[in-house]
């Protein structure tokens, strides 16, 4: 029996603090409840998933480069990274599964300057706005790339 496709969860700057910050916003779960919600989706898919979560932009980068050669896909809330994390763009486009970012609300219906995303070039496909229910919609956006 051969090992299920690892898909690697990154979550970026501040979503340590879903569930407390801007609930109006981002909603009362936690991360643990969307890393729950993915992990069962995932499961669901035949998938394997690893989630990290970090405030440091270099740590993000350190995993996408390990997850070259590792990891079938890659699903990414960068936060506020988004908007101007050039280095996780980089070290996104040299990744060579599917990329899906994720944002619980919509960026580009919010403030002028998180209508950038420097991921989306890179990105397969992005799921935005969709609240908690994105991390499954990202989960089964990558199942159904990768034909699992």
């Amino acid at each position: 029996m051969s090992e299920r496709p690892l898909v690697l969860l990154l979550s970026g700057v501040n979503l340590n603090l879903l569930g407390e910050r801007d609930p109006a916003v981002y909603g009362t779960a936690t991360l643990a409840d969307h890393v729950a919600t993915a992990t069962a989706a995932a499961h669901a898919h035949g998938l394997a998933l690893e989630h990290l979560q970090t405030n440091h932009e270099g740590v993000l980068v350190d995993a996408i480069q390990g997850a070259r050669g590792r990891c079938a896909a890659i699903v990414i809330n960068p936060g506020a990274f988004t908007h101007y994390a050039w280095s996780l763009h980089d070290a996104l486009d040299a990744f060579a599964g599917p990329i899906i970012e994720l944002h619980l609300s919509d960026p580009k219906a919010r403030e002028p300057w998180r209508h950038l995303s420097v991921v989306e070039p890179v990105a397969t496909e992005t799921i935005a706005g969709k609240g908690g229910d994105g991390y499954r919609l990202a989960i089964e956006a990558v199942a159904a790339r990768l034909g699992a």
